[in-house]
């Protein structure tokens, strides 16, 4: 079975498909806890990952990665752990790891 957006499943107040539910996501008010560019970011990876044909939950997890990856390797870069050129090796790798 394909897993797409449009695929339903039961969620805690019922019937739902995967495409609602992500619109229910960013129709909730969630900026007190995660940044507004992070969560549609994770959003957009996760609808990217869901079309791709990944489950539900490998979806999230690989979101949830990319998320994580890209702004520790930021992080390390702002703090001057690491080159710009490192920086830039390991976004374009990030890329290439979830386009894969």
């Amino acid at each position: 079975m394909k897993i797409t957006l449009d695929t339903r499943f039961n969620g805690s107040l019922g019937p739902i498909t995967l495409g609602e539910a992500v619109q229910q996501l960013k129709s909730r008010d969630l900026a007190c806890t995660v940044a507004a560019d992070v969560l549609e970011q994770k959003i957009t990876i996760f609808s990217d990952c869901v079309e791709r044909g990944f489950t539900p939950l490998r979806s999230e997890i690989m979101a949830a990665y990319y998320v994580a990856e890209r702004d520790a390797t930021a992080e390390a870069f702002d703090r001057g752990l690491i080159t710009r050129g490192e920086l830039e090796t390991k976004q374009a790798a990030l890329v290439r790891q979830l386009l894969s």
